[in-house]
């Protein structure tokens, strides 16, 4: 068939759509079924004239399904805003008739299980997914168009494809954003299309639509599972185990058109070479698909395979051939461009072009590909089936809530865990049932496994499209033995160690919690709404505490003297407004909830450490959180905050742009919490007030480039390194021209995993481990400071970890500060020069956040 791209000239809505009608004029020229709706039927206008919202794709191919016998639907869940995912699934009636078998032969193949009692059936599966980004929208439409050709077209090649394939089509990946820069693009259309760059069309409004409802890049997100777009697609891919994937996006407008394979030298280590010849051979039928439309295009630079978190790289440590495809943006209907005016006509014809050549690249290389993911499996299935119980003995720093974290992810992942029915000890580690699992290495899913917790700081190119490591156990703050050898007697299938709803002795004068467990937190915040009582340590202490089948009606006198961290949190069985059993009542309902383990203590008196009486013990005050928003801070970082105080603490948190910051009441707000950005919007008269806020008693919790703005407004005195300053640091002498791109990313932190040195005193360092794993991904650190009593952490003498951080930062950061709290007359400055967040997966830093709410203001 022939395609065609769109002219670059353009001066009305009814041009556009006459180009935007050409793919299925190009149609027209074929044998189609004619009964079957078209698009612009069903929109009632050509394709591409106005952005499509989600609803009308799903509308569209729910009729097509109901129209044709080669087009069913599956879903992969819901969105945040409860928009459901769904595909087309597109193959011949004989397949769609036989799809159960295929989905049981599909899902089970990793594990060597393949046959079934019906058919043997195993027919090449090809997903092929679009918009991911929601302002990348030209994916998503020629998803349309091409789902009706499928329908539609009789011609020899797409009936033999579709004997032979099943084609899933996937036109929105995310489904909030897509409709957040659709409704956007399509109010600023005008009735004469706007080309100029400066147009509002072209320039979205904070956050724009790139990101899901929490202002996550989804596409970031396939290994972390921090969302539920992303939980779906994940299930969705195990559950059809793909040959080959196609992921669809669009690129800055001054580019032109990609496809992979990307940089050689930029290959992550643990992808098979016989991947990257599939990714080769299949280039071959991508070129020749935009070379007939005389499409100009690029492969081999910018982008790369290291980071398995995206779509295209997730299949290829998953078994299957992952392909990024690139497409200028018109971001809206037309934009100006050094390459002459890009079109959203223009960019459907492109992604159309190459959904149709990977099509045929895959069916002409099917018996490679179907070869290339038996070849990857089968030495897993041969280690699976030796059983060898060889392995990683994990424990979560943060007990059951993080364990359970970590579980839920590895399942989601087909990896799986055995549970620990008793207490292990393991260089000098007691790993029990409720914080602690086995992790197999004998198991289908050995590749993947071996990426979630690779450790590497060596590479052979240092350049990263993305973060250079995201090692699961400095992520999560584990404890780890790497070729534990367990015997098979302390293990189970099922889990031992959770926690169940306690009796608490009647002669209990407190409840107390360790404030190492990560859930602490949320169940805190829940007492403090119900107006309970709770106050936390400023020291260490010890309680002795009867121990075994207590029961409130027997108790028994064996005691064990049991250790509480700085932090711990005290419930008082004394408080005027519950009694007590209300109040034993409330905290175990919580404690079964969150899975915390909880204390009760008969007596004030301490084994070691102050009374429970204690001025040491502080009242916790209830918290009232304000984000500041808007175009001048970090989308990704300021969603990440509002994810971590809404969905794990549990809290209701204003959000404000800072162009009205000046005309609010902040002392209404306990804390004001100022995500990475420049703050280039910010008045001169709401810097003043954000001062005088502070100096009143509000506390700001700020990180990166905050803390710059805060320095120069004489808010922060502590003066932070910017990476104008740091790179300085590297030599450039005798360098040549062409060096240039190796010197940037030498000075660029992609993402590298360094380690801080706690001063466990500090209140903000109250409940984590010591030393603390952090992600550092913007070159930014604190000069040193003389000022007593404000360093809650310095980066470690010997910081890296795992990733790529040039020899220059590891010399300048060692030593120097990384968490500062200064005080400002009664209020207080939480100065982070790193995201203690990253991606909502670091949960073994979160409780910062957490410390600064509840624990800093008290002070």
């Amino acid at each position: 068939m022939t395609f065609f791209i769109c002219m670059p000239f353009m001066a009305s809505a009814s041009d556009i759509s006459a180009a935007n009608t050409r793919i299925e004029q190009a149609l027209l020229t074929e044998d189609i079924n004619t009964h079957l709706t078209q698009p612009a039927e069903y929109l009632g206008y050509p394709l591409g004239e106005w952005h499509l919202r989600h609803d009308q794709i799903n509308h569209y191919l729910q009729l097509l399904a109901s129209e044709s016998d080669r087009v069913s639907l599956d879903s992969a869940g819901y969105s945040e805003e409860r928009r459901e995912q769904i595909t087309a699934v597109i193959t011949s009636e004989k397949n769609q008739k036989n799809l159960a078998d295929i989905i049981e032969y599909r899902s089970n193949i990793k594990y060597g299980t393949m046959q079934t009692n019906r058919t043997n059936q195993n027919p090449l599966v090809v997903w092929l997914a679009y918009s991911i980004h929601g302002d990348e929208a030209s994916g998503a439409h020629a998803a349309l168009a091409l789902s009706h050709y499928l329908a539609a077209a009789n011609t020899p090649w797409v009936k033999e494809l579709l004997d032979d394939t099943v084609i899933l089509l996937t036109p929105t990946q995310n489904p909030d954003g897509f409709d957040r820069f659709s409704n956007w693009a399509n109010n600023n259309k005008g009735q004469v299309i706007v080309t100029d760059n400066n147009h509002r069309e072209h320039n979205q409004d904070w956050p724009g639509g790139r990101f899901n409802h929490y202002l996550a890049d989804l596409n970031r997100d396939w290994l972390f599972l921090r969302h539920p777009a992303s939980q779906g697609r994940v299930a969705f891919f195990h559950k059809w185990q793909p040959h080959y994937v196609g992921d669809f996006h669009e690129m800055w407008h001054q580019q032109s058109y990609f496809f992979q394979p990307g940089v050689p030298d930029r290959v992550n280590p643990l992808t098979k070479p016989a991947n990257q010849a599939l990714s080769n051979e299949l280039a071959a039928f991508h070129r020749q698909a935009l070379d007939e439309v005389k499409q100009v295009y690029f492969s081999g630079q910018m982008f790369d395979d290291f980071f398995y978190g995206k779509g295209s790289t997730y299949p290829d440590i998953n078994g299957a051939v992952g392909i990024l495809f690139e497409q200028a943006s018109s971001r809206g209907q037309a934009q100006d461009s050094p390459n002459g005016v890009v079109t959203l006509a223009e960019s459907i014809d492109n992604q159309f072009a190459t959904s149709i050549s990977s099509l045929k690249g895959a069916h002409a290389l099917r018996k490679k590909l179907m070869k290339y993911q038996t070849d990857f499996f089968s030495s897993n299935i041969k280690r699976y089936r030796e059983g060898k119980q060889s392995g990683r003995l994990v424990k979560a720093h943060g007990g059951a809530t993080h364990i359970n974290e970590l579980v839920s992810i590895l399942a989601q992942h087909k990896i799986s865990v055995k549970y620990l029915n008793t207490v292990i000890e393991d260089d000098d580690i007691n790993f029990t049932p409720q914080d602690s699992v086995f992790i197999p290495d004998s198991q289908p899913q050995h590749d993947l496994l071996e990426a979630l917790f690779d450790k590497r700081t060596e590479f052979k190119d240092e350049t990263f499209y993305d973060i250079s490591t995201w090692n699961f156990e400095s992520a999560l703050s584990l404890s780890l033995i790497k070729k534990a050898k367990p015997s098979a007697k302390y293990l189970s299938d099922k889990p031992n160690g959770k926690i169940t709803k306690a009796t608490y002795p009647k002669d209990s004068v407190a409840l107390v919690i360790d404030w190492q467990q990560a859930a602490a937190a949320p169940l805190l915040q829940q007492l403090l709404q119900q107006g309970v009582i709770v106050k936390y340590a400023q020291k260490p202490f010890s309680l002795n505490v009867n121990i075994g089948n207590r029961t409130a009606e027997k108790p028994q006198t064996s005691k064990q003297a049991i250790k509480f961290v700085a932090g711990s949190l005290q419930i008082p069985l004394k408080q005027q407004n519950f009694t007590a059993i209300e109040l034993a009542e409330i905290v175990a309902t919580l404690a079964q909830q969150h899975q915390v383990d909880v204390v009760a203590s008969a007596s004030s008196h301490a084994a070691t450490g102050m009374d429970l009486g204690s001025d040491d013990f502080i009242k916790v005050k209830p918290v009232t959180p304000l984000i500041i928003t808007g175009a001048d801070t970090n989308a990704s970082e300021t969603g990440q905050m509002w994810h971590y105080l809404d969905k794990t603490l549990g809290i209701a948190t204003t959000m404000v742009n800072t162009e009205r910051l000046v005309s609010l009441d902040l002392s209404a707000y306990s804390h004001i919490f100022m995500a990475d950005g420049p703050y280039h919007l910010i008045s001169d008269a709401t810097s003043r007030k954000l001062g005088q806020y502070v100096t009143e008693g509000g506390t700001i919790v700020a990180q990166k480039r905050a803390l710059v703005w805060l320095n120069k407004r004489n808010i922060l005195n502590s003066e932070p390194k910017t990476s104008r300053e740091l790179n300085n640091l590297f030599i450039t002498s005798g360098m040549d021209y062409g060096d240039q791109s190796k010197l940037k990313a030498r000075q660029s932190i992609g993402g590298a995993i360094v380690a801080l040195k706690l001063d466990a005193t500090h209140p903000v360092a109250f409940g984590l481990p010591n030393p603390l794993p952090v992600m550092k991904n913007r070159e930014i650190s604190f000069n040193l400071t003389s000022t007593p009593f404000i360093v809650a952490a310095k980066y470690e003498n010997d910081l890296l970890i795992s990733g790529y951080l040039a020899n220059e930062y590891q010399r300048a950061f060692a030593n120097t500060p990384a968490m500062i709290v200064e005080t400002k007359g009664k209020g207080k400055i939480v100065a982070l020069a790193d995201n203690l967040l990253f991606r909502n997966i670091w949960l073994g830093s979160e409780k910062v956040y957490a410390n600064a709410l509840y624990f800093v203001p008290s002070q």
